[in-house]
This record gives structure tokens, C-alpha cells and sequence, in this order.
């Protein structure tokens, strides 16, 4: 589901670069649409979160900050036995259409801090790898490579992150992707948005009456499951008006909606335009082929 999530809200590449740096540094990052990364290699730094706090950074840590707040890293200073030493980091981000935005991500925190441990999340820590060597030896293809590692990267990271919060006990989204039974009704709404799905129809996937459903799903998700099965229906059609030349007929028929009428006035009530005028402003100007 984290890669329907993602598709649902990327707009253009990621990119990523290595980044050296020595003795005493500061670098700022100013507020971005979308959500930037960085990974120590070697070395040390510290991270000036936007709340004003500050916490080391180790090599093999990882940071992800998924609402583009404005942040800085600089020199670990005298306190730290590394502080001579250089530092090298791998940084990027990712372009992200806030007007889509996805719950989920609504619910992460302005920092998101993995720290290295040996043997743990070894699918993240094998993509670090791998996307270190493709920036310091690029090759034929690797315009590609990176593309796909990058995508990799963001989804091993807030897949290590929700683990994290679900080993903790936390509520929320890390809870619901957690639960077998509401997981498991995400990911069939995600994999087939076009079925006429009721909540009582997934509730027997789980041998949960309606009412139990509903209110597991509601409780963990923060919303019915038929409203979010409705958000979901649209933004995948959102997506597809921006990036297909599929007719309105056949979006509409792909999210569930038998009659384009009634998904025009459905998406003009989430995103406040038709779906024929938001295809026009995201696609500047160009008709779709019939």
C-alpha cells in the first residue's frame, strides 16, 4: 500500500547527490514542496530540527523529512571525538503534490530518524548501499537506477518508520497498517478500487460483522471505510487524469463509478473543479486521444 501511497503524490523525479564536508560547516535547508533525506556515509553531524532541537547523526543514520520543513546540518562541534573528521552524506527529496496528499502522511512527524543498527532493516540499509555506489561509479542506465532506488529508498524508510512505531505501541496509521484485519481491507480497496466494495463485504473477509469492522477500521484509520474507499477512488482518478489520455468514461469506470455523472460531481466536490478543467491545468492544455 506504502507504493500506492507514494504514486498517489510524487510529481516529477526524485534526485539525490553526495555531499563532502570538513572542519567547521553549517548548511541550511529552506521549506520544500515536497520531502528531502539525508544519510551519513562516514563522519558525524548534527541535525537542527525545526523545533529548535538538535541530535547527532551517526554514519548509517537516517533521516527523512517528510513535509519539507526548513532544517539545517552542521559540524558536530567540539563535543563530539569526530568533530576533525570529514563527513560525507548522501542527500535528496522528492517532489511531492501537497493537493493529494495521502492521511498517512499527514500523521508522520516533521523528522523522521532512523538510526543505524546492526541487522536491523536490512532491506533500507541494502538500498543505502546500493545508491551510494550508483552516485560514486555512475554507469549506462544510471539515470534509471537511481530513479528506482531512490523510490526504494522512501518506501523502505517510512516501512522501517511504521515498524518502529508499531513495535512501540503507537496509535495511529503505524497501528492500522499493523492490524491484519484493517490492513488487509486497505490493501483490497487499493488493489481493486473499481469493485462495488461495502463494508459489510469486507468485514466477512475478516468474519467481523459490519458494525465491528467499521468501528476497528474507523478507530485505527480515523475515518469510515467507505469514505476512505471515496478519497482513495478519487485520487487515483486524479492521477490518471494527470498522467493517461484515458476519456473521463473510462476513469470514471476504473475508480467504480458506472456513470460519469455522478464521478464528475464526486470530484468536483474533493477537488473543487471538474474533472475535464483539472486535466486541462495539469496537462497544459492537451486533449486526451479518444
Amino acid at each position: 500500500m506504502l507504493s500506492d501511497v507514494i504514486a498517489s503524490l510524487r510529481s516529477g523525479r526524485p534526485f539525490a547527490n553526495r555531499e563532502d564536508r570538513a572542519g567547521t560547516w553549517h548548511t541550511p535547508f529552506a521549506p520544500f514542496a515536497g520531502a528531502g533525506f539525508h544519510i551519513v556515509l562516514s563522519g558525524s553531524c548534527r541535525l537542527l530540527a525545526p523545533d529548535g532541537s538538535s541530535r547527532t547523526l551517526n554514519v548509517g543514520d537516517v533521516v527523512l523529512t517528510p513535509h519539507g520543513t526548513q532544517h539545517a546540518l552542521e559540524d558536530p562541534g567540539h563535543a563530539d571525538a569526530d568533530a576533525d573528521s570529514p563527513t560525507s552524506l548522501l542527500c535528496g527529496a522528492y517532489r511531492l503534490d501537497r493537493t493529494q496528499s495521502h492521511p498517512l502522511l499527514a500523521t508522520l512527524p516533521d523528522v523522521i530518524h532512523l538510526r543505524s543498527q546492526f541487522g536491523r532493516h536490512p532491506a533500507l540499509r541494502s538500498a543505502v548501499s546500493l545508491l551510494g555506489n550508483e552516485l560514486r561509479n555512475p554507469q549506462q542506465g544510471s539515470v534509471s537506477a537511481l530513479s528506482t532506488l531512490l523510490d526504494l529508498l522512501l518506501i523502505y524508510i517510512l516501512r522501517a518508520w511504521f515498524e518502529d512505531e508499531s513495535d512501540r505501541g503507537a496509535p495511529g496509521w503505524s497501528a492500522a497498517l499493523a492490524d491484519p484485519v484493517v490492513s488487509a481491507a486497505l490493501s483490497a480497496m487499493h488493489e481493486d478500487p473499481a469493485r462495488a466494495w461495502t463494508v459489510e463485504e469486507l468485514g466477512k473477509e475478516a468474519n467481523l460483522s459490519r458494525a465491528a469492522f467499521a468501528r476497528r477500521f474507523t478507530g485505527l484509520v480515523g475515518e469510515p471505510p467507505m469514505s476512505y474507499l471515496t478519497w482513495w477512488r478519487l485520487s487515483v482518478a486524479a492521477r490518471l487524469l494527470k498522467e493517461s489520455g484515458t476519456s473521463l468514461k473510462s476513469v470514471a469506470q476504473s475508480v467504480g463509478y458506472g456513470s460519469q455523472y455522478a464521478f464528475a460531481n464526486a470530484f468536483k466536490r474533493a477537488h473543487g473543479i471538474s474533472p475535464g478543467r483539472y486535466r486541462l491545468a495539469h496537462t497544459g492544455g492537451r486533449q486526451p486521444s479518444q
